[in-house]
């Protein structure tokens, strides 16, 4: 890597994901031309479809952490995690290959990860809130190789030089507390299970110019979060993936352990916000390995302004949020 020193404790682990995701990156450049890493191979602990590559990923991943100071490894794609060295004291949780479902069409997808102190025991190094982490990243794959990273000291962006096969540091912007941009990332066509609170927020931005907003917005769902995490890392907005009324979704589909908590705290780096609708992300506890959450992030003014709809009495939210709305964030 070149660019500001990474922290001795940490510089072993970091070299090593980038390593292996400069390998990936090269098996995803032949996807189609060496074999199909599009097709099925199963599926994982939440029964999503997994990817050959979503395989080939974890095992080079889980690899690379020997000899880094990694004594626990949890990633998204095992239902057990995976003890790399008794002596370490960091521990890794890891989604190997983040959005894998689309790169049959070409896709932005990518690696989200945190690490944190290892206890003795891998239920109490990774059952406790987010607010231990002391590292957290993503890689996304793209028209450029990115590594987005923070080491609690705020946000850097590094990418990777193709040709010399080193990521090199560039500058990157916080989020600023309010911003221009009109864009929210949800998945509507859901809108019928969804809360009266989220019904509401999204109402409001759809309802343009003549709305209690006093601005058009633009929607985007690429279904993947590390790419919805890029783009409003960089640009604004906001992402919602609430929990709803469906069997199964009452606590969303996301995994806190390996997606919200390391984007949250990259958000949180960036300046931005991230909870669960009401609370912030990094106090949510996991009940388990693999536990779900809803997840909202993005710009402070608009994730405070999907708060106050929750805080609300549902009867009230219409009211508040209706065509002569009080807020306009």
């Amino acid at each position: 890597m070149a660019g500001r020193a990474i922290p001795a404790h940490l510089e072993k682990p970091v070299a090593a994901l980038c390593d292996v995701t400069c390998d990936l990156l090269s098996r995803i450049l032949m996807d189609g031309l060496e074999g199909n890493l599009a097709e099925s191979a199963g599926s994982d602990t939440g029964g999503n479809t997994q990817q050959p590559l979503d395989l080939i990923a974890d095992r080079d991943f889980r690899a690379a952490m020997n000899g880094t100071g990694i004594r626990w490894y949890a990633s998204k794609a095992r239902n057990r995690v995976a003890e790399v060295e008794p002596a370490g004291n960091l521990a890794i949780a890891i989604d190997p290959l983040n959005g894998s479902s689309d790169l049959d069409v070409n896709a932005s997808i990518g690696t989200v990860f945190s690490i944190q102190p290892a206890e003795d025991d891998p239920d109490a190094t990774f059952l406790r809130a987010g607010h231990h982490i002391v590292a957290a990243g993503y890689f996304i794959h793209g028209p450029q190789t990115v590594l987005m990273i923070s080491l609690g000291d705020g946000l850097r962006k590094f990418i990777l030089d193709r040709k010399a096969g080193i990521f090199r540091e560039v500058p990157v912007s916080p989020l600023p507390g309010q911003c221009k941009t009109v864009e929210f990332a949800i998945n509507a066509s859901n809108y019928r299970h969804w809360s009266q609170p989220v019904r509401a927020y999204v109402d409001d931005c759809l309802a343009g110019m003549d709305g209690p907003r006093g601005k058009s917005f633009n929607m985007r769902w690429i279904a993947s979060p590390v790419a919805e995490a890029h783009r409003i890392i960089l640009r604004g907005g906001i992402f919602l993936h609430s929990g709803d009324a469906r069997d199964g979704h009452a606590e969303g589909r996301l995994r806190l352990i390996h997606e919200c908590a390391p984007i949250a705290f990259l958000v949180e780096q960036s300046g931005g916000k991230a909870t669960d609708g009401i609370s912030r992300m990094l106090e949510r506890v996991p009940t388990s390995l693999h536990a779900h959450t809803p997840f909202v992030f993005g710009t402070p003014d608009k994730v405070d302004r999907l708060a106050t709809c929750h805080d609300l009495p549902e009867p009230e939210v219409s009211a508040l949020f209706g065509n002569r709305g009080l807020f306009r964030a």
